[in-house]
Formats: structure tokens, C-alpha cells, sequence
């Protein structure tokens, strides 16, 4: 008889390790999952020296710091996360009683066994689960697993289990897309006089935004250092728009291209109506802000776990496979990484398993710590949208995002106007509910909470991550979409414009012969006068909550204010006193 099921019948206690309280909305069970059927799972486990990693990227990214820019190999970083010899042999040998043959690669099992072991090992009952609308068919699935109490502390996590997916593609972070009237039944392009590039309405375009961030800087090409985006969802990014948005607004590269690599069954289909919204927005800014810099679009394929909310109930929304893509970009050598990574999505914080977005976000530290700047942007609902708890108590409470609010990622909130640059209503910020504040912003963010006194108490962790760390323009940039140009606005757009940004920092660096910058955010926030410090405008969301007075006008918001604010971050960059602390002597010209 299997251990597992001796290990019950003997009356030992398991542990419950994940559960939900019912078939999330938009699924029902379709039928019970025959007991010769197949089924994939990965063991996530806990690294044995759990403050080992924190400690190694705090030293190589703190300014002053003897080690700062000594960046850790792939085969050191994987032995800071390595679980013990005692944890691996616990859980191997587990899966050896039940006749289950598991594959380790350092903090991960993996293995494939049939349904009635499955069952057996984890004390569950798989189904088959149909989401509304999913053509692609039933997903195997249970609503609760355990393992035995004296494995719980060798097990971080066991997925994919109780992690249901969604079907169609959550939007970026995108807030909305400006298409021009077209008035005369021709492409909205407006027909420029010779010098002039094309227009839309309320538009902001390449040039302004180097002018107002005086980016002067013009590096040289070099394949060591590439600035790199990510595309979920099938999104994907055109060759022919990004030709005319070159040809049109950085003319000099109007001959140049780009790299894709495709991960976990990604895909660049080119037919017009695949057209990208994102990944065009990503790909033209990041070329208008860093041109020449190589760029690379990593185009990723699969769905992620979801956690049902008031604002992700049903299967409109999905979650994005970070945990794929980073475990992609962690096998990579060092001289593969990009230098720079942008990353234009997001969901509610809440609406991802706590342990998942745990170690999503070591993950990206692990990047940080190998020289990777991972920037990603906060999000488009200010302090949130619905603003309920999804723990059963429909209670109000501030929704922060994922992974924007994860320590080891710089976040990017959203501004708008010019003079002066005021936040916009629709940038995310607020406080994690699963990561503490680190200690590189404490200062900065002890001095917002302590001038808010105990605004909002109620409603968010004091002591957790505070984001955004910065911003920069998000409204109404012009992108080409399907050859017609539109203003797309959101923090979609801020993230990889301040992409671009850390893009030349590291360009500079390279052409002194200094190490990439890596982690930047210890830098950013040892030197507050390297931005422009928004005073004006609020984030504003949870529209309707009873908590929120008429006076407000019904919502919440975060106020922009004298130094750091939960709306737009230290501020938006001062480029040519970044250029300095980054590589002093390159000269912003």
C-alpha cells in the first residue's frame, strides 16, 4: 500500500497546503479524472539559507558598498536558493515511497506520475474543470491538497493544483488607446510638411519626451548590452509599424531591427489582426528613448494561477506565466541577459497566491543580483479598483499590484502634462500586502506615512513595500497600430520609457568599463535630486466603496506630494544627474 495512504490510515497528521472554497467563478467540474490518467506537477522548495539571497544582492546593487557591481554568476546565485541536502532527500524519498520517480534541478521536483498516485500522495481528488468560453478544453485541477506535517517545511509549494487559469487575455497595463477620427476614410496618419513628423490629437511623441528628461546621450551599439521586453497573451509586436514609427520619429534608425526569442510556445505571428497594442508600445518607446541599444522581445506563451477577486472573477481575465519566463531567463548564462528588462503587466496582488508571488519575486531578484535592471509598471487603478477583499470578508482594502510591488523590481508609476509634470489619476500605488518594506526605502517612505498620519490606516500594510519607486510620462504617447497612429496612455507606457532610461545608464557604464547596474533601486534612492519631485494631481480608485466620502467625489486617492508618494514615486528622472551617478565623466551630449 502507498506510504502516503498508511501515513493517513495510521492516523498521522497531514498538512493542508493549499485550498480553495469552491470552483472559482467561470469554471464548473465536468467530470471526475480516471485514475490511469496523467498528471504533470512541480514542487517548488525552500531555499536553505532563506536571508542568503537578500543579502547578496544588497551588496552588489548599494552604492559605496565594497562590493557594489560585483555581479553573482549563474552557478552562484543557485546555490544561494538551493534547498538543503536534508530537504531535497525528504522529498525525493516521499515521492520514492508513492512510486514516483521526481526530477530535481536545484530548488525545483518535477514529475509526472498517474492520477491515482497524484491522489493518493497529495490527500486530494483531481478533476476535470471547464472554464466558460475555453475552447481549448478542461483543465486538471483540484480545490485542495496536502502533505505530510513533517514535509510542510520542505515544500514551499506544489503547482499546477488548486491554480486555476483564466482564458482570455487580461489587458497590460494600459489605460486606454486615442484613435484619431478618420474623417476622410483613409488611415489616420496625418500627412506631414516635409520635416514634420506625423500627429495625433493630445499626443505627446519621442522628442518631447527626451526634451523633457534632457536625454542628450547618444551610446554606441553594442550586443553586451541589450534592453530587452517581455509579451504575454499573445501580443506581439510588428515589423511594419515599427518601421514607420522609426521612420517617422527617429529617423536614424530607420534601417535598424530588432531580435525575438520565443519562450515556452511563444509565438510572433505578424497577420494584421494579431497586431500587439503593448508590445508595440513596448518596442517603438524603448527604441525612442535608448536608440541604438540592441533590443530583444521575448515573446512568452502559456497562462499563470489566478486567485479569484471582485475584479478578476471569471474567465475574461488570466494571469501571466512569470514563473515560466523567469525560470527561461535564469537558465540563461550571464553574457545571454539583457541588461535592461521592461515589463508592461499586472494584476492585483491579492489575486495571486501568496507563495507564487513570493517566488516569482525571488526570481527577479535572483536577475537583479546577475546584473539584470528589471523594470516593470505599477498599474492603471490607482489605489485599486474594486478595493474588496478576496478572503471572504468583502471587506475594503487598498489593492497594491504584482509583480509592481515586489521589492527587487524598479516600479513605475504615470504622470502627465508637461509644465509641470502632475501624476495622473489612473497611476497604482499603495503598499504590498506580501512584502515588507526593504530597507533601501525606508527613509523615503517613513517620512510619507508619517506626514499622512493615519489617513487610509484601515485600508493598507504600514509596513509594507511602498511603490512606485519612480515615473515618467504616461498619457497619450504616440504609437503606430496597424499602420495608423493612436495615443495610447497607462503606466505601459511610463515603464518602458524609464526602460530606456536605465538603458543608457548601462550603455554609459559599459563604455567606461563598469559592470551593468543591475538592481538600481538602492542608487535611485540614495540620490532623490536625480528626479523631479511631482507635487501635483492624485491617483485616484475604489470608485463607490461607502468608505469613501461624497466630498471625494465617492473614491480614494493618493495625492502626489513633496517626496516620496504612493502615486509617483521618488518622481521623473533627471537624466543628466542619473548619467552622472551612474557614469561619472560621460558626458549627457
Amino acid at each position: 500500500m502507498l506510504w502516503s495512504v498508511l501515513l493517513l490510515a495510521a492516523g498521522a497528521s497531514a498538512h493542508v497546503k493549499s485550498s480553495l472554497p469552491s470552483v472559482p467563478s467561470g469554471w464548473k467540474k465536468v467530470r471526475a479524472a480516471s485514475a490511469d490518467e496523467s498528471v504533470s506537477l512541480k514542487i517548488a522548495l525552500p531555499a536553505h539559507q532563506s536571508d542568503a539571497l537578500e543579502a547578496a544582492i544588497l551588496r552588489v546593487s548599494t552604492p559605496n558598498h565594497p562590493q557594489y557591481g560585483m555581479h553573482l554568476s549563474s552557478e552562484e546565485v543557485r546555490s544561494l536558493v538551493a534547498p538543503s541536502d536534508e530537504t531535497t532527500d525528504a522529498v525525493t524519498e516521499w515521492l520514492n515511497r508513492n512510486g514516483i520517480k521526481g526530477k530535481v534541478d536545484n530548488d525545483w521536483v518535477s514529475f509526472t506520475t498517474s492520477v491515482a498516485k497524484a491522489n493518493n500522495l497529495l490527500n486530494t481528488t483531481f478533476a476535470w474543470y471547464q472554464q466558460d468560453g475555453d475552447k481549448t478544453g478542461p483543465k486538471l485541477r483540484t480545490l485542495q491538497y496536502s502533505v505530510p506535517d513533517e514535509l510542510d517545511v520542505h515544500v514551499d509549494m506544489i503547482q499546477p493544483t488548486t491554480r486555476f487559469g483564466k482564458l482570455a487575455a487580461k489587458a497590460s497595463t494600459i489605460f486606454e488607446i486615442y484613435e484619431e477620427p478618420d474623417t476622410q476614410g483613409i488611415a489616420n496618419v496625418k500627412a506631414a510638411a516635409d520635416g514634420e513628423h506625423p500627429t495625433c490629437t493630445g499626443c505627446i511623441y519621442p522628442d518631447e519626451i527626451r526634451s523633457l528628461y534632457n536625454i542628450k546621450y547618444k551610446p554606441s551599439a553594442s550586443e553586451k548590452n541589450t534592453v530587452a521586453f517581455a509579451s504575454y497573451l499573445e501580443q506581439y509586436s510588428n515589423y511594419e509599424d515599427f518601421t514607420s514609427f522609426a521612420k517617422a520619429f527617429v529617423p536614424e534608425a530607420a534601417e535598424r531591427n530588432y531580435t525575438v526569442k520565443l519562450v515556452k510556445g511563444g509565438l510572433h505571428d505578424q497577420s494584421p489582426e494579431n497586431i500587439g497594442v503593448e508590445a508595440n508600445l513596448d518596442l517603438q518607446y524603448i527604441l525612442a528613448v535608448s536608440n541604438p541599444i540592441p533590443i530583444r522581445e521575448y515573446s512568452v506563451g502559456g497562462r499563470g494561477p489566478l486567485v479569484p477577486t471582485a475584479n478578476q472573477p471569471g474567465p475574461e481575465i488570466s494571469n501571466e506565466p512569470y514563473l515560466e519566463f523567469f525560470n527561461y531567463l535564469l537558465s540563461l548564462k550571464n553574457s545571454e541577459l539583457p541588461a535592461t528588462l521592461s515589463t508592461s503587466y499586472g494584476e492585483e496582488e491579492q489575486s495571486v497566491p501568496r507563495e507564487y508571488a513570493e517566488k516569482v519575486c525571488s526570481m527577479i531578484g535572483q536577475l537583479g543580483a546577475r546584473g539584470v535592471s528589471v523594470i516593470f509598471s505599477s498599474g492603471d487603478s490607482g489605489p485599486g479598483n474594486a478595493c474588496i477583499r478576496n478572503d471572504g470578508t468583502n471587506s475594503t482594502y487598498f489593492e497594491p499590484t504584482f509583480p509592481g510591488a515586489c521589492p527587487w523590481v524598479t516600479s513605475v508609476g504615470g504622470t502627465y502634462q508637461t509644465v509641470p509634470e502632475k501624476a495622473v489619476y489612473f497611476s497604482s500605488g499603495g503598499f504590498s500586502m506580501y512584502h515588507k518594506r526593504p530597507l533601501y526605502q525606508q527613509r523615503a517612505v517613513g517620512k510619507y506615512l508619517n506626514k499622512i498620519g493615519k489617513t487610509y490606516a484601515q485600508f493598507f500594510d504600514h509596513n509594507g513595500r511602498g511603490f512606485p519607486d519612480v515615473s515618467a510620462q504616461a498619457y497619450r504617447y504616440a504609437v503606430y497600430i496597424g499602420g495608423r497612429l493612436a495615443g495610447v496612455s497607462g503606466t505601459s507606457a511610463s515603464a518602458p520609457a524609464f526602460a530606456g532610461i536605465v538603458a543608457l545608464l548601462n550603455a554609459a557604464r559599459k563604455s567606461h568599463g563598469l559592470p551593468s547596474l543591475g538592481f538600481i533601486n538602492p542608487l535611485l534612492y540614495a540620490a532623490p535630486s536625480a528626479f523631479t519631485d511631482i507635487v501635483d494631481g492624485a491617483g485616484t480608485g475604489c470608485q463607490g466603496r461607502p468608505e469613501f466620502a461624497a466630498d471625494q467625489g465617492g473614491s480614494a486617492k493618493w495625492n502626489a506630494t513633496e517626496g516620496w508618494d504612493p502615486v509617483t514615486g521618488l518622481g521623473t528622472p533627471k537624466f543628466e544627474r542619473l548619467l552622472a551617478l551612474a557614469a561619472p565623466g560621460v558626458k549627457n551630449a
